[in-house]
């Protein structure tokens, strides 16, 4: 082959190779001031406002057992009954002595008035009108008694019956029909499933960071895609001794948005919170960013000076990551702009060819 042939194909390929460097597509971002915040990710669990070992007033043999675990009950709602057949008996016998005693409290009212229409002018003593006056006072009494008495007892009858003391799910149970109970003895739990709670274990050293204020993004990790705003609802400054954390509840600002979906307490929950840095910096997209082995991150920025525009690269310190933002802690300036796209091959000068921002 010639060697004027060899040095035009060199030529050749030497300005395609030109060509193809100059028309290297990049896509571009300004870098920009702005406030910065850090986001802080967390992981902690769903709770319930309300739970409770729920236990009969009295003891008795477990007649019927009308719920079981995973049972969603209302407020009101019978859960389990006690054999009541003794007390029942005595709530008769003493709604009978009531009975009883309402008569002989009327009949004493109607021989007083009798004695009072009558008079003493008619043959009636006043000690006799006195008499019958005071058996009316003492029937009214013991009328009273047995009436509280009925009503305790119809109380007794009642607590045989264990009602829910609000909505929920009945978690566990512990007892069986035929089992005998006592007054405190743990039956079923039941658990609130309406405005649950997400809490979350936080380092300590953002103790003086996190205020009720504090934006929260909550999200499940059993429903993954959904996501909840929240807010801080309590912070428990108490330290705990072993993780060196604090507790900081949070709620979810729409309670229906959790009645919804199927959260249940105990679930494992993730939690972003944006907190103020109390700075300003330049920012630039994460993709413009690159990182490597040894720990060096550097971006290219468009230099403009020239007839065509070409690259530089520049190394920066970053700072914060936050809404797919970097904060540039030094090596950039606000105004510079940045490749976000097709940055991956670039090489110290090449030209290139902007394309249009998104």
């Amino acid at each position: 082959m010639p060697a004027s042939f060899r040095a035009f194909a060199a030529l050749y390929f030497l300005a395609l190779a030109a060509t193809a460097v100059a028309e290297a597509p990049v896509r571009t971002e300004t870098a920009a001031t702005r406030d910065i915040v850090r986001q802080v990710n967390v992981t902690g669990t769903v709770t319930s406002p309300r739970s409770a070992l729920l236990s009969t007033a009295v003891a008795g043999l477990v007649a019927e057992l009308v719920v079981d675990e995973g049972s969603r009950v209302v407020a009101g709602e019978p859960l389990l009954r006690l054999d009541a057949e003794l007390a029942e008996l005595e709530l008769e016998r003493a709604m009978a002595e009531v009975q009883q005693q309402e008569t002989a409290l009327a009949d004493a009212r109607r021989r007083l008035s009798e004695a009072e229409k009558i008079g003493t002018e008619r043959g009636i003593a006043r000690t006799e009108i006195e008499s019958r006056r005071a058996e009316v006072a003492g029937d009214e009494a013991a009328l009273a008694a047995l009436l509280a008495t009925a009503r305790v007892q119809q109380a007794i009858v009642e607590r045989h019956t264990l009602r829910a003391p609000f909505p929920g799910v009945i978690s566990q149970r512990f007892a069986d029909p035929g089992e005998w109970v006592n007054p405190g003895t743990g039956l079923l739990e039941l658990v609130a499933t309406e405005n649950l709670r997400f809490d979350f274990q936080i380092a300590q050293d953002l103790s003086g960071a996190v205020t009720p204020e504090t934006p929260v993004e909550v999200s499940v990790d059993a429903l993954p895609g959904i996501s909840l705003s929240g807010r801080i609802q309590t912070i428990v400054p108490v330290k705990s001794t072993g993780a060196r954390t604090f507790l900081v509840r949070v709620l979810a600002d729409d309670h229906a948005a959790t009645d919804s979906f199927t959260i249940t307490p105990g679930m494992s929950a993730r939690g972003r919170l944006v907190i103020d840095a109390g700075r300003r910096s330049v920012v630039v997209p994460r993709d413009a960013i690159l990182r490597f082995p040894d720990g060096r991150m550097t971006v290219w920025v468009i230099d403009n000076s020239g007839e065509m525009p070409v690259v530089r690269e520049q190394v920066v310190q970053t700072g914060f990551e936050f809404d797919g933002l970097v904060e540039i802690r030094t090596g950039l300036a606000d105004g510079d702009i940045v490749v976000v796209r097709g940055n991956e091959a670039l090489q110290e000068g090449q030209p290139v060819t902007l394309l249009d921002r998104n």
